[in-house]
């Protein structure tokens, strides 16, 4: 008898975007001429900019002659690519990193949930709430949690609120924790952590020998000066944290699937009679049994992300999305919503009015003006009360859609 992982069991299924899907279904079979517009995903809209075409192009040729043909390549990512991420992502900020610590993968998703396999069950880990569900349903899916209570929480996890009260700034944990997953500048809320309050984690986790698992896949948006764009500017970050980056977002690879992870030789974590262990190492050997790496044609086009010409427009690119969230932004508070994120971020956070839940702010938002967003509590316990809105979408049905709540939604 082929008995199952029954950690799955405790799993709460695909029922946030399930439901979403269910409501606006339902509402379009009742209202087939309405003209719905989605800011609630977090995908991109803008087409791949030509410098990575090109170089896509110029990749699938390759392919197509046999004296420029490859294989199988490095399951840890091609030298040419892992080359120009150092140069122009780390040693610009004055980071020093060597190439067999830089992991080319496809996608920070499929990282932040595979790095649990080389802890052990035993780690007490702490996620921020509200949290992008990845962190906390790949250790639900390993047995690390327990079993979720009344109030959404599983019973192992040590959740760290972020709200509107603490300015979206988590607080240390009071109790000792082993893994911490922080996710900056973050999604949902949007918003960021300053130097000086991403050292008190480092510290934290030196103090207490622990590891953060630190997911940076926005950073390309930030615009303000004193916010980290890698947690390395932090002293002895190096020690203590995995850096994840990606290609996604910020160069438009939702489709085409391209990231990579930071795993440096300084950072250890211990068997259970206190022997010291490299996690790049560890990661190494996870990678090579179960990856067989990013396709040639597509850590060529991420390698053009470095040129001139790529650099130029993608910078276009994410002050498209910017200039949306400013949107966004600037019309939720020209009607006396409180609103959050948008700055540094492509996400904007809002209050939900009158104190409505999350899901009735979602139902009010689709039958009023016809807009599909993300209801916060699906996010984690603290989020209820919350609403997430993307700047993703095309500029038209970006201005389109503030137009219609700042005239027509009964706030």
């Amino acid at each position: 008898m082929a008995i199952i992982n029954e950690n799955y069991l405790k799993l709460q299924g695909n029922y946030l975007f399930a439901e979403i899907a269910r409501r606006v279904n339902k509402y379009k079979e009742e209202n087939p001429d309405a003209n719905i517009i989605r800011l609630g995903i977090g995908d991109v809209t803008r087409p791949l900019v030509p410098a990575i075409i090109k170089a896509m192009h110029e990749a699938v040729d390759e392919m197509g002659k046999a004296e420029t043909f490859r294989g199988y390549g490095p399951e840890q990512g091609y030298s040419f690519l892992i080359s120009k991420i150092i140069d122009n992502d780390y040693k610009a900020r004055g980071i020093s990193l060597d190439e067999d610590e830089v992991f080319v993968s496809d996608g920070a998703k499929s990282d932040t949930g595979n790095i649990q396999e080389i802890f052990g069950l035993d780690n007490l880990i702490a996620v921020t709430d509200p949290v992008y569900p990845v962190y906390v349903d790949s250790n639900v899916m390993a047995g690390r949690t327990g079993v979720i209570d009344s109030s959404g929480r599983f019973g192992k996890i040590t959740y760290l609120p972020c709200t509107a009260e603490n300015s979206f700034v988590p607080e240390l944990p009071k109790n000792r924790v082993d893994m911490i997953y922080l996710c900056f500048p973050n999604n949902p809320t949007g918003m960021t952590l300053s130097k000086e309050q991403l050292k008190k984690w480092v510290d934290y986790a030196r103090e207490n020998k622990s590891i953060i698992l630190y997911d940076s896949a926005y950073e390309a948006f930030i615009k303000e000066d004193n916010v980290p764009h890698s947690i390395y500017e932090i002293e002895g970050a190096k020690e203590v944290a995995i850096e994840f980056r990606s290609f996604s977002k910020t160069a438009g690879f939702t489709g085409t699937r391209c990231a990579y992870t930071v795993v440096p030789k300084e950072v250890v974590a211990y068997t259970k009679n206190g022997e010291e262990h490299q996690l790049n190492k560890l990661w190494n050997r996870r990678q090579t049994t179960k990856f067989n790496g990013v396709p040639y044609v597509i850590q060529r086009a991420a390698e053009a992300v470095y040129t001139e010409e790529g650099q130029k427009q993608i910078k276009e690119t994410i002050d498209y999305y910017m200039t949306n969230a400013s949107i966004i932004r600037e019309g939720l508070k020209s009607i006396g919503l409180q609103v959050f994120g948008g700055v540094n971020a492509p996400y904007i956070w809002l209050k939900t009015p009158k104190g409505l839940s999350s899901w009735e702010f979602f139902d009010k938002l689709l039958n009023e003006v016809n807009i599909v967003g993300t209801p916060g509590v699906g996010f984690g316990p603290s989020g209820e009360g919350y609403f997430r809105l993307t700047a993703f979408g095309s500029r038209e049905n970006t201005e389109e859609a503030v137009e219609r709540i700042k005239t027509r939604l009964e706030i």
